[in-house]
């Protein structure tokens, strides 16, 4: 996976608050003063998880935890207080970490390359996305101490795309478990696919797979977003730098109902789509470009529909993550390549605008409210 709340429409390593409304909504509020974590990759100079603290109108870096290395995705229970961190590697994990960040579980995610972690809207199950492996890890939730109840079930995916470097066979990139808990879906970049898992609340078992969305060959879906209130979702696809609006259906299935471009018209460069997310109201729609370095941002219509409205410069190199803070009016993105987080305020039009106090976190690829 070159260049990364579960939704209920339901790599590398680092921390923080989920995908698109995912990360501003998957972790519990935070206290005064803000303070953030921010998951680093240690083969980019990260030396651990680091703790972000709001300092007048920007930021200050506290020193990192060194034992937390390589989280590249996260997700949290509000009402235990637990995150779920999955560690990328050869040998996947998913560790819980209590309200200090000392560990308190790690279970194996049979898998490699963990990228995505979800939780149920309920708290009872949890998914991770193994990326390497191209495979999803589910566990059952003890609903008392929180913690994944023994060995994860373990789906397979299946599948192949025309992309002889990123899609020689699956690559499960994203997980979410719809609000009524009847599908787990999971994104899969190297199948060009979503597919749609019945899931038994009940028995706490996934069980019949189906290919939910065929997504365009060579288009290499990365991450989905489900609108808060219409049962429209939005498609971030890697390798087409594309975003598709698709309406869900209640059998767990997708249709399309248009696509665009995230790049600007005449742009020739490499880049590579990223994060996406969407505002709690549900009228702007932000996703991250990796190489032409900015963040695009469309308004989204009572219907659902999605229309460009700007690029805002990422304000550094690679920015593979994005978190929104919308009672602060800001956005901070994470630049993995130039190991910086950047400060972009969020006009009452949902408009991106650069603000000074860039601050340097190496390696940084995911970021949450702590």
């Amino acid at each position: 996976m070159s260049g990364s709340q579960p939704m209920d429409c339901s790599r590398r390593a680092v921390l923080a608050g989920g995908v698109a409304l995912a990360a501003s909504r998957a972790f519990a509020a935070p206290s005064a003063p803000m303070a953030l974590i921010a998951g680093t990759y240690a083969q980019e100079g990260g030396k651990g998880l680091y703790t972000l603290t709001r300092s007048g109108s920007g930021w200050s870096v506290d020193p990192s935890v060194p034992p937390i290395r390589n989280i590249s995705f996260g997700t949290r229970s509000s009402r235990l207080g637990l995150s779920y961190l999955v560690s990328e590697g050869d040998k996947g994990s998913l560790d819980v970490f209590d309200r200090g960040y000392a560990s308190v579980a790690e279970r194996a995610t049979r898998g490699s390359g963990p990228c995505h972690v979800a939780l149920s809207a309920d708290g009872s199950a949890l998914a991770a996305a193994n990326y390497s492996s191209g495979d999803v890890a589910v566990w059952a939730i003890d609903p008392a101490t929180g913690l994944p109840r023994g060995e994860a079930q373990l789906l397979k995916h299946t599948g192949s795309g025309p992309n002889a470097d990123r899609q020689a066979g699956p690559h499960a990139h994203w997980v979410g478990f719809t609000k009524d808990l009847h599908w787990l879906h999971s994104v899969d970049l190297g199948a060009d696919a979503i597919f749609a898992h019945a899931y038994d609340a009940s028995a706490q078992k996934a069980g019949e797979t189906k290919i939910a969305y065929r997504a365009p060959a060579g288009s290499g879906p990365r991450h989905l977003a489900r609108h808060p209130r219409l049962p429209v979702c939005y498609l971030a696809s890697e390798l087409s730098n594309t975003l598709t609006v698709l309406a869900a259906a209640t059998d767990g299935t997708f249709r399309s109902i248009d696509t665009m471009p995230t790049l600007p018209a005449g742009f020739t460069g490499h880049s590579q789509v990223a994060h996406i997310a969407i505002n709690a109201a549900g009228t702007r729609l932000y996703i991250s470009n990796r190489g032409h370095n900015s963040v695009a941002v469309f308004a989204l219509a009572p219907d659902g529909g999605a229309r460009l409205l700007q690029h805002a410069p990422s304000g550094g190199d690679w920015p593979r993550f994005f978190l929104l803070i919308e009672e602060q009016g800001e956005m901070l993105v994470a630049n993995e390549r130039s190991g910086t987080v950047a400060r972009l305020s969020i006009g009452s039009d949902g408009r991106l605008r650069p603000e000074p106090g860039v601050v340097a976190v190496p390696g940084v690829v995911f970021l949450a409210l702590k």
